[in-house]
C-alpha cells in the first residue's frame, strides 16, 4: 500500500481553521499517535496526497505495533471504505461526520447537538472524539518546536530522517512528561 503513496517533492494545499487557503511546496508528514501525544506511525508522502489516502495503509501498520481499541478521525476521513477498514482490524471507528455531502445534514446535526445539550446527555463517541486534538498536538509540536515547518534538505529520504530526528525528540519529551 505504501509503495502505491507518491513520494516526490509537489504542491499542498489545505484550508485552515479559519478557511484561508495555505499552500506549501514538498512533502506531508501523516503521523498515527496514542493517548499521551506518543507517535507510533509516521508516513512521508508528497504534500498534494489527501490525508485519507493514507488512513488504511497509516492504521494498518499501527495495529501491527500497538493494540489500539479506537481510530479517531476528523471528517476528511469519513469514507466507508475507511470504517470497514477499521472495524476489520477489531477497531471502533470514531469519524467525525462529513455535513458536506448531504444536503440539510449540518443543520439537522447541529439541532441534534442542541437537544442533547438541553437534557444533558454527552455520547461516548463524542466524549473520546474530544482526545483527537493530542493529533494536532503532537503536529504544532513538531513544526513550532522540533524543525519541521522548515526544511532545509532534498529527496524523501532526507526529508524523513530529518522529521523522524523531530519525531524522536518530541516522543521522548512526551514520556519524559507521562513519568514525571
Amino acid at each position: 500500500m505504501l509503495a502505491e503513496l507518491p513520494r516526490y517533492c509537489d504542491v499542498g494545499t489545505k484550508r485552515n481553521a479559519k478557511r484561508y487557503q495555505e499552500t506549501w511546496t514538498g512533502y506531508k508528514l501523516h503521523i498515527d499517535t496514542a493517548d499521551g501525544e506518543i507517535p507510533i506511525t509516521c508516513v512521508l508522502t508528497a504534500a498534494s496526497v489527501h490525508d485519507s489516502q493514507v488512513a488504511i495503509p497509516l492504521a494498518t501498520i499501527t495495529a501491527t505495533r500497538v493494540t489500539n481499541l479506537y481510530d479517531l478521525m476528523d471528517s476528511a476521513y469519513h469514507v466507508p471504505e475507511i470504517a470497514h477498514h477499521s472495524r476489520t482490524l477489531g477497531h471502533v471507528p470514531i469519524i467525525d461526520i462529513n455535513p458536506r455531502r448531504t444536503p440539510g445534514l449540518k443543520q439537522e446535526l447541529v439541532q441534534e447537538a442542541k437537544r442533547q445539550r438541553l437534557v444533558g446527555h454527552r455520547m461516548a463517541e463524542d466524549i473520546r472524539y474530544g482526545e483527537r486534538s493530542t493529533v494536532e498536538r503532537v503536529n504544532g509540536g513538531l513544526k513550532d518546536n522540533h524543525g519541521a515547518r522548515t526544511v532545509r534538505v532534498r529527496g524523501p529520504e532526507k526529508v524523513m530522517c530529518h522529521l523522524m530526528f523531530g519525531v524522536l525528540s518530541f516522543t521522548v519529551l512526551q514520556m519524559i512528561r507521562l513519568v514525571s
